[in-house]
């Protein structure tokens, strides 16, 4: 979707050219200050790669295979590094260089199940721990690649095909990931695309990158009215379902409507998928195999062997999909021995029926997490390549109950809708609005510790995040007893609930270990006799990425104010004041959007603690944590002095104090809020993050990688282009245009030097290295360009001659008209002078004479003798007269005709006729006696107008414009 620039002109002909100007200049501005952006579908399988540039819609990057989906797999071998398809053919032959199905061991410690499961499933690998992060390690050799650093150079080859696809360089993108990635995955990733150089506006979970691109198409559907979806999603890795819902919605900000798309349940299985599907049937096969008995050596000890009907077996996979039987054929399996076997569907059924006992689970997780009937859905969409099989959409379908709606495109849905975000969080562009709300999986909570009324430390949980809740989103918990430095901790809660049995899968519960440093010291610095504490609020924010971290901590204060000591403040304190309260949730203020919604947040969070404790903990909590009674009186207390201040003046003052609040003898004290830093130290506990000397570390082996991979670039294009040079050369000198074009002498050494180096090329040269051949071929350069230049003129000067023929035809047909607009000719239209008419005359008459005798002289030589008029003289000629016809053009453009000078009304005749007669005579000398106007200065044509709006021209402006604005800036010619 390219940038949109929206003007409006009133349909008039000169402010229709100022608005194709304007259009034309603004979308050569945003193309100058704004770069593409991408979205990647990193799956487990494969990987799809979505862009967006200025001027070009949405579309899917194409590979150098001009393919449209690309193997998320890797290989290294001898120094070399390949990706995709190649590394796929590489892997067969050389299993354990090949790395595959990487996405799900991001984040994920050597002891996780995940990682277990994986050894199980390719049990090939050398995958060892990594000694400071605990995290999976590729071992290849004497080469150790950690998962990020090979997840980087996947996203790495994402950004080749992304800026080949545009031709523009990309920074920024969107990625998708699966909707229970946990926090460490996502961090995880994150990292990796920063070694990849890629800033990520956002991770987005596949079903709301699916939701999204399904609501864009179909904007006209959505109204006030919400509807319900549930997305399914098979992959290779993993299942998933989710219930959405698409209604209009009014900003409360901007009082404009869009479109909103809430995930509302979710519900998946992390290890069911294609992957596992084909496992069984690679494992299948092998047993078929050792039954034949054709080696005595056991086809599951052999790497390579099994590389071989892992890949038969995703073929035959993905042909029983849509046949019923189908042989099973590898070439030379083990042992020189070959392999072939018929497979029915039912069989592969067979094999797979309890994984297809699983199928609708996920799809009753997500409704039971939304808490909506299926009845209600309209529609269950499939997406992901998986929900091809024909046996998941039979079991779906009857479970159902209706029929299944297969009008996405499974594979890019997710990637389109990606893409689309991309383009509406970068900047330079602007797309209509369509708001995504998404939902947390994992609930996460505060735990700390805290003195009871028996003086016994308990563990008290507050709920930050609840299962479901919508994100990104903002939460405050307040510490009302802490009066010293203390610590809490950010755990995952309920995941029981969850996950049933498979915690272990989402890694360390614990999330990270919070230190509030110098407590104590602030709250002896400022709390006074007229200071109260209010407690100390921790910030946290759940953000649109779904990666929870800790905001600020802070003091509250309120600090009571009597009239005289408000009025004794210095400036400088009232400064500071007024900006405490502009930020502070001080009532006498008015309440922002902010404020409201961490008000609300932190009720929130204190009520859904305070259900789930003791009836000891709710009575600890009363006393506390204010009441909102005294919370309402404070806040009235506040209101009411500036409720005087503003209604009355100082008699209505004192009346109104005596109606309303006689026992009150004086003013009220006014209540300021006031707010002070505390340091935090917030210490992760899932994973140790990637940064610091490890991320610099893994920065540096894949600038080495990197640099391997140019150097050989690098030489493969210059072994090329030497080789490309000597086989031309000598072709060209087999052609006679090209041989005339040489002497005997320059023929005979060209011819040497090619054959001299085609030798070395097949002899010493072919280890060469790219600087050698680079200076090779630019000694070849030197021997025969001369006579490729010498051919260039002699094939390229007819046409130059021919232009000049044309260009001197036009100047002597507009000398002729020229001519006539002298003051000898044209006394009322002399645009020109004798001097610049007999100037042109020259010129065009010197042009004639020189090419003339510049072209007989040179069909005079030979074709292998140096040229005597070469194309530039002719277009330097060319350029000299362009500029003479020019200049008399511009003058022509700007030449007005004169204006005679306007006789003056004659006055009104007095009583006497000479006294009128005077008049009138004195009003002629009086207007004789004034200077004659001998032109008109022309009157503007919006020019001016024109520039200055261009000038003002920004595309990232175009995120501001209004709805239903008029081009208030266009001039009317």
């Amino acid at each position: 979707m390219g940038t949109r620039h929206r003007m409006c002109t009133d349909g008039h002909a000169g402010g229709m050219v100022l608005l194709v100007t304007l259009t034309v200049v603004a979308l050569f501005a945003s193309v100058a200050n704004s770069a593409a952006v991408m979205s990647v579908d990193l799956g487990s399988e494969w990987m799809k790669v979505g862009v967006v540039s200025p001027g070009v819609p949405m579309e899917i990057a194409l590979n150098k295979e001009s393919k449209r989906k690309t193997p998320t797999t890797i290989a290294f071998r001898n120094g070399d590094r390949v990706f995709g398809e190649d590394a796929q053919t590489l892997g067969v032959r050389f299993p354990s260089n090949s790395f595959g199905y990487l996405v799900d061991l991001l984040g994920k410690t050597i002891d996780n199940p995940m990682v277990d499961l994986y050894r199980k499933r390719f049990p090939y690998y050398d995958i060892v721990e990594d000694p400071v992060r605990r995290t999976v390690v590729f071992r290849a050799g004497d080469e150790r690649y950690t998962i990020e650093e090979l997840i980087a150079q996947l996203l790495q080859v994402a950004k080749t095909y992304a800026e080949d696809s545009t031709g523009q360089l990309i920074t920024e993108c969107v990625l998708i990931v699966p909707g229970f990635y946990g926090q460490a995955e996502r961090t995880a990733l994150v990292s990796a695309a920063r070694l990849a150089n890629l800033k990520v506006l956002q991770l987005i979970n596949d079903y709301t990158a699916v939701a999204l691109n399904y609501g864009i198409f179909r904007r006209k559907e959505i109204n006030e009215t919400a509807q319900y979806f549930l997305f399914y999603d098979m992959g290779a890795y993993k299942t998933s379902a989710a219930v959405v819902s698409y209604q209009l919605a009014k900003d409360k900000a901007t009082r404009e409507t869009h479109p909103v798309v809430q995930v509302l349940g979710v519900g998946f299985d992390r290890t069911l998928g294609g992957l596992e599907m084909q496992v069984r049937l690679r494992d299948y096969l092998g047993q078929e195999f050792n039954k034949l008995g054709k080696t005595k050596t056991d086809v599951f000890t052999n790497p390579r062997a099994m590389a071989k009907l892992f890949k038969e077996a995703g073929r035959l996979k993905n042909v029983l999909s849509a046949n019923t039987e189908h042989y099973a054929q590898i070439e030379g399996l083990l042992d020189e021995q070959d392999f072939r076997l018929l497979v029915t569907r039912e069989q592969f059924e067979g094999l797979c029926k309890d994984l297809y006992e699983r199928v609708t689970a996920p799809l009753d997780k997500a409704l039971a997490a939304s808490g909506l009937a299926l009845d209600v859905i309209n529609q269950v969409v499939l997406f992901g390549g998986n929900t091809r099989v024909p046996k998941v959409q039979d079991i779906l379908r009857s479970h159902i109950g209706q029929e299944l709606a297969k009008n996405l495109n499974a594979d890019e849905a997710a990637c389109m809708g990606a893409v689309y975000r991309a383009a509406d969080l970068a900047t330079g562009f602007k797309v209509k609005k369509f708001i995504t709300k998404d939902a947390v999986l994992f609930p996460i909570q505060v735990v700390f510790d805290r003195e009871g009324e028996s003086g016994a430390m308990r563990q008290v949980r507050r709920t930050l995040f609840g299962a479901m809740n919508s994100y990104p989103q903002k939460k405050v918990i307040t510490f009302n007893k802490h009066t010293d430095d203390f610590e809490f901790t950010v755990q995952y809660a309920e995941l029981e609930s969850v996950l049933k049995g498979e915690t272990q899968t989402l890694g360390s519960v614990d999330l990270a270990r919070v230190k509030l440093s110098e407590v104590a010291k602030k709250l002896k610095a400022n709390v006074a006799e007229n200071v109260e504490s209010k407690g100390i609020k921790a910030h946290f924010m759940l953000d649109d990425s779904g990666i929870f971290s800790l905001a600020n901590v802070e003091l509250v204060l309120e600090k009571t104010v009597t009239r005289e000591e408000e009025e004794d403040e210095s400036t400088f304190q009232k400064i500071g004041n007024t900006i405490s309260k502009l930020f502070s949730g001080d009532s006498t203020d008015k309440p922002t959007a902010d404020k409201v919604t961490e008000g609300g947040a932190e009720k929130e969070d204190d009520e859904s603690a305070e259900g789930k404790e003791s009836k000891d903990e709710k009575e600890a909590d009363e006393q506390e944590k204010p009441s909102s009674k005294d919370k309402e009186s404070d806040a009235s207390k506040d209101a009411k002095p500036d409720g005087k201040e503003g209604s009355t003046g100082g008699d209505g003052e004192k009346k109104q104090d005596e109606g309303t609040e006689a026992k009150n003898a004086t003013v009220k004290p006014k209540i300021v809020t006031l707010k002070e830093s505390i340091p935090s130290k917030v210490e992760l506990t899932y994973v140790v993050p990637l940064e610091g000397e490890l991320f610099d570390a893994s920065a540096k082996r894949m600038a080495a990688l990197d640099e391997v991979d140019n150097a050989k670039k690098r030489r493969e294009t210059a072994l090329n282009a030497l080789e490309s040079f000597v086989i031309d050369a000598q072709v060209k000198l087999d052609e006679e245009e090209y041989a005339s074009c040489a002497t005997e002498e320059e023929i005979a050494s060209i011819r040497q030097r090619c054959g001299e180096i085609s030798e070395w090329l097949y002899e010493d040269g072919s280890d060469a290295d790219a600087e050698t051949y680079e200076k090779k071929l630019e000694e070849l350069r030197a021997v025969a360009n001369e006579v490729y230049a010498r051919h260039w003129e002699h094939e390229e000067r007819p046409q130059a001659l021919n232009a000049l023929k044309q260009m001197i035809n036009g100047s002597e047909g507009f000398l002729r008209n020229a001519r006539n607009l002298t003051k000898d000719a044209n006394p009322e239209k002399d645009v020109f002078t004798a001097v610049e008419i007999e100037t042109l005359e020259k010129a065009i008459r010197s042009t004639i004479e020189w090419r003339d005798t510049e072209v007989a002289e040179q069909e005079k030589l030979a074709r292998n003798v140096p040229v005597r008029l070469t194309v530039k003289d002719i277009t330097d000629r060319m350029g000299m007269l362009d500029r003479e016809v020019k200049y008399l053009v511009n003058k022509l453009k700007l030449w007005r005709p004169k204006v005679k000078p306007t006789p003056p009304p004659k006055p009104e005749k007095t009583t006497s006729g000479k006294e009128g007669e005077k008049e009138e005579t004195t009003s002629e000398e009086k207007a004789d006696g004034e200077p004659p106007v001998l032109e008109q200065t022309p009157e503007k044509d919006g020019s001016d107008d024109a520039e200055a709006t261009v000038e003002e021209i920004d595309p990232t402006a175009t995120q501001k414009e209004q709805p239903g604005e008029e081009g208030g800036d266009h001039t009317e010619l």
